[in-house]
């Protein structure tokens, strides 16, 4: 944990070197069991029992004028004061969606990366084929449709549109040509 605060806050009682001996005491007699409490009531997050004891710390130093060690130990108004602390952080927290921290973002594999691209490959080209697809005359996106896209033969899909498997065959050739032509004018040359 850091030193604590020097006093040349706004709250100085106008002794520099009384406040500065003072947070000093407190320091050394408080830090260490106020961050075991502090380290339990935060679940052992190390780090937010560190942030909670500096600012509890810090709120010390700001209101040194009010504190008097004579009158008895600060302990029980600092462990009040962190407990506030913790307190606010977990409403905060629960009030705003939740942070991911660095550390779980650093476990992600390198591999998640191209995989990202990948999908937005994936969905680049299935935008620019569905606009070529709707480029294409209704007799011929229906022939795609039935071969292609549900898996039917010339003569299966020649039965769900209710023309001869031949004419079916001849809107395929036609289709395909006039769809690799759409799709090289948006670019798509694979």
């Amino acid at each position: 944990m850091a030193d604590p605060p020097r006093s040349t806050g706004p709250r100085s009682t106008g002794h520099p070197a009384a406040e500065d001996r003072l947070m000093r005491a407190l320091y050394r007699e408080h830090a260490g069991p106020l961050y075991g409490l502090v380290l339990h009531l935060v679940g052992g997050d190390r780090q937010r029992a560190e942030d909670v004891v500096q600012e509890t710390l810090v709120r010390a130093w700001r209101h040194l004028d009010r504190l008097d060690p004579a009158r008895g130990s600060l302990r029980p108004w600092l462990a009040t004061v962190a407990r506030r602390i913790v307190i606010d952080g977990h409403r905060s927290a629960r009030a705003r969606p939740r942070e991911v921290p660095e550390s779980a973002l650093d476990r992600l594999p390198d591999a998640e990366a191209p995989a990202a691209e990948d999908e937005l490959d994936r969905a680049l080209r299935l935008m620019t084929l569905t606009d070529a697809l709707d480029s294409l005359s209704a007799a011929h996106r229906a022939a795609i449709t039935e071969t292609y896209l549900r898996g039917r033969t010339a003569t299966e899909a020649a039965a769900v549109l209710g023309v001869p498997p031949g004419t079916v065959r001849s809107r395929l050739h036609y289709a395909l040509r006039a769809l690799r032509l759409a799709l090289e004018e948006r670019g798509e040359t694979r």
